[in-house]
């Protein structure tokens, strides 16, 4: 076994550096680099992160990316010439030339001046591209380090830039239109009433909040929640909140059910119920429509909310739900995958058999809008080189759109890694009724109750 090489970084002190001296860093410019110097800069101007409109502003494109030519000259006095311990006093920058994600960009400092009263260097600098075009020149003035520094070179930190594009573009689609009037079933605690009047300032429902009046205004008074102008339907207890909210759907006074501080099962029980005039035929299924950064493309996880130990026949139901959510939401041919512990058929794994009966059923038309394979593990459905690693030949491994878990608990364990360990967001929605129902958790943050809201929204306009 051989040992991997110490890689060492050491300065120049003032006394070994001549006139003439020069030093040079190369680097490639990603995007990530300007998005990094959004963050911690805090300047969030077009120029530096929207191309159409930089395109069209080629002077505040060349100072933005110019920042970052900036630093590698900064990079190279600290790190190379002269090195460890140089204090950086004054510069003098020219940006020449736009510098572009994916440009390769050469920084050189020149020795011109030397001041040994005070151990100062003044330094001529340039930067180029792939192309030999100048996109940077200027000067520099440094203090130069008196005393000789070899040390280890830290290794940085791995930098990942986590983003939820995915759910911005669903709340931007989703308040084009009118607010929806929705039945928000029992909000009194802080989490399910602060939702409800955050998705109402954002313009996606207009609340209806059903419960007791009293807990609902201390609830709003406790924890400075404005409710000035939303209507309150007056109820006792959860139960009857539940079938109030029911209701008021039922009699055409709302479009949609939001889940309130109440358990579950008595909102979906006042659903359920032959008279809600709720039923459409399907079973109900939860589906979580999840913005993943670490993937490419948006994913939709079924069912880990609703359906305990889902029947071969309630899993069409789940399929189904989720191929026709997806088609809404912009998927035009859904890749689904139907999960188990493996990829092929074994006769003692219920879930395999399910899966191979479920592609079976599009084959014969019983499934419709999507493109389904099964079984697949989950690397199979998310992965590519786990696919190929596997020899899988299949239009859905690797580039899942919608995972169909085999029960509540893979469902509901395999949506919690991905929110917590994966830095997921995850909106929740129930369908199978004839309106969509809202369902959020008590740990949502803003953005997901939000997108919840949005996909709400969303279908109704659809329906």
């Amino acid at each position: 076994m051989t040992d991997m090489p110490v890689q060492l970084i050491e300065n120049r002190v003032f006394d070994d550096i001549a006139i003439g001296d020069s030093a040079s860093l190369t680097r490639r410019v990603t995007l990530q680099d300007i998005e990094l110097f959004s963050i911690i800069s805090g300047d969030i101007n077009p120029a530096h992160l929207d191309a159409e409109y930089a395109a069209t502003d080629m002077f505040h494109h060349i100072i933005a990316q110019g920042v970052l030519t900036a630093g590698l000259i900064s990079a190279v006095l600290g790190t190379k010439l002269p090195g460890p311990g140089t204090i950086y006093l004054g510069q003098d920058l020219q940006f020449r030339a736009p510098v572009s994600p994916g440009d390769t960009i050469t920084a050189t400092v020149t020795v011109t001046e030397r001041n040994p009263e005070k151990h100062r260097l003044s330094l001529d600098c340039h930067c180029f591209n792939q192309d030999n075009i100048e996109v940077l020149r200027g000067k520099a003035t440094v203090r130069a380090p008196m005393e000789k520094i070899s040390r280890i070179a830290i290794t940085l930190p791995e930098v990942r830039l986590l983003r939820h594009q995915g759910f911005r573009n669903l709340l931007a689609r989703a308040t084009t239109g009118a607010a929806l009037l929705t039945a928000v079933a029992h909000p009194c605690d802080e989490a399910s009433l602060r939702g409800a009047v955050a998705a109402a300032n954002a313009g996606l429902i207009t609340p209806i909040l059903v419960g007791p009046e009293d807990k609902i205004r201390a609830v709003a008074q406790a924890c400075s929640i404005d409710i000035a102008g939303l209507r309150i339907e007056n109820t006792p207890h959860s139960h009857a909140s539940a079938a109030r909210a029911v209701a008021l759907v039922r009699a055409g006074e709302a479009r949609a059910l939001m889940q309130g501080s109440l358990h579950t099962d008595e909102l979906l029980h006042e659903v359920m119920l032959a008279q809600s005039g709720l039923h459409t035929g399907r079973c109900l299924s939860h589906v979580y429509v999840m913005d993943v950064p670490a993937y490419g493309r948006p994913l939709l996880v079924t069912d880990a909310a609703i359906n305990i130990a889902p029947t071969l026949d309630d899993k069409v139901s789940i399929v189904q739900n989720a191929i026709d959510l997806a088609q809404v939401l912009g998927i035009e041919n859904p890749k689904v995958a139907i999960l188990a512990a493996v990829e092929t058929i074994n006769p003692h794994m219920q879930a395999t058999l399910d899966a191979a009966a479920l592609c079976k059923m599009v084959e014969r038309g019983q499934i419709t809008g999507g493109v389904l394979d099964g079984p697949l593990a989950y690397d199979d459905a998310v992965s590519l080189a786990a696919a190929r690693a596997k020899h899988l030949t299949s239009a859905v491994a690797g580039q899942a759109d919608i995972l169909v878990a085999p029960n509540i608990e893979a469902g509901n364990i395999l949506a919690k890694q991905l929110t917590v360990t994966a830095n997921a967001d995850a909106a929740g929605i129930v369908l199978g009724a004839s309106v969509p129902i809202i369902f959020t958790s008590r740990a949502d943050d803003t953005r997901t109750r939000l997108a919840s809201c949005a996909i709400a929204v969303i279908l109704a306009a659809h329906e």
